[in-house]
């Protein structure tokens, strides 16, 4: 599906409170000392490694709010794979705004840019397989939204955005309530008809009581690829399931291979290395 843009109004407030939290009491001290205040320049964003982009209009809103009159092109869009050395965008207009700007834009555009590679990069190793890529709740603080973005900008899908939005039935919730069936009866009874209940399990037999209570989705916890497949074939489509916990590049074409539906991986946003990119000013 093709990636779209989020609205202005959703990715202003994280950009305007980094930018804050940058200029402090007193703004730009450094670059309002050296440098004059009618200098325009050009410059560009250039990727110092392979990946793939996100982030754009998060740097584009950077350098808007300190200078309206800087001007960001993009050469590459949100989701495209880069080269090393590839430009990804042009920057041009009053050199102490775009210096001012520099560092919230290159943080928001290497970060989002890292969780989008490495959101490609399993995609990659399970394809040809029906299984889709979901990130988690494994987010950092305050930037879930434009994380989970950038998972999509990688080609993955997005798992449930917070606590009010579906019901996932851990394994603490079924201790508290005593069983998978108690747990799934609790939900059921409080949930509205349009909101999807998931379990998680960790055994067969919990799975087939899952089944029994008829579960929307079923998370295969810590199973092994062979544990995997016999669960699929016992769920038989009768509901979704979602493979989860330790899923690495190496084993996830072994995991998809089991016909699960889903594989849920927390370190694209909470590991995910920064995608290196510069600004390189051109004489």
């Amino acid at each position: 599906m093709p990636l779209t843009p989020l609205p202005r109004i959703m990715i202003e407030p994280l950009v305007r409170a980094t930018l804050l939290e940058d200029l402090g009491r007193a703004g730009d001290i450094t670059t309002d000392a050296i440098v004059p205040p009618d200098l325009t320049v050009k410059c560009v964003f250039a990727a110092r490694q392979p990946g793939v982009v996100a982030g754009l209009d998060l740097a584009r809103v950077a350098f808007a709010l300190i200078d309206p009159a800087i001007r960001l092109e993009a050469m590459k869009e949100d989701g495209a794979t880069v080269a090393k050395g590839d430009i990804i965008a042009r920057v041009e207009g009053p050199a102490r705004g775009i210096l001012t700007a520099e560092r919230t834009a290159l943080n928001f555009l290497g970060h989002l840019s890292g969780v989008a590679s490495a959101t490609a990069s399993i995609v990659a190793a399970v394809k040809g397989t029906k299984a889709h890529i979901v990130c988690t709740r494994k987010t950092t603080p305050g930037l879930r939204t434009i994380e989970k973005y950038a998972v999509r900008a990688g080609g993955g899908s997005n798992h449930r955005f917070g606590l009010n939005d579906a019901v996932l039935i851990k394994d603490n919730h079924v201790a508290i309530a005593g069983s998978i069936s108690e747990a799934l009866r609790r939900a059921r009874a409080r949930a509205g008809h349009l909101v999807k209940i998931e379990i998680e399990v960790d055994t067969l037999a919990q799975l087939a009581e899952a089944l029994d209570q008829k579960a929307d989705a079923v998370l295969l916890d810590n199973m092994s690829p062979q544990m995997l497949a016999e669960a699929v074939k016992m769920v038989a489509g009768r509901a979704v399931t979602e493979a989860s916990g330790g899923i690495t590049l190496q084993n996830a074409a072994e995991i998809a291979a089991s016909g699960v539906d889903l594989m849920s991986v927390g370190w694209l946003t909470h590991s995910a290395a920064v995608l290196d990119i510069g600004l390189d000013f051109l004489e």
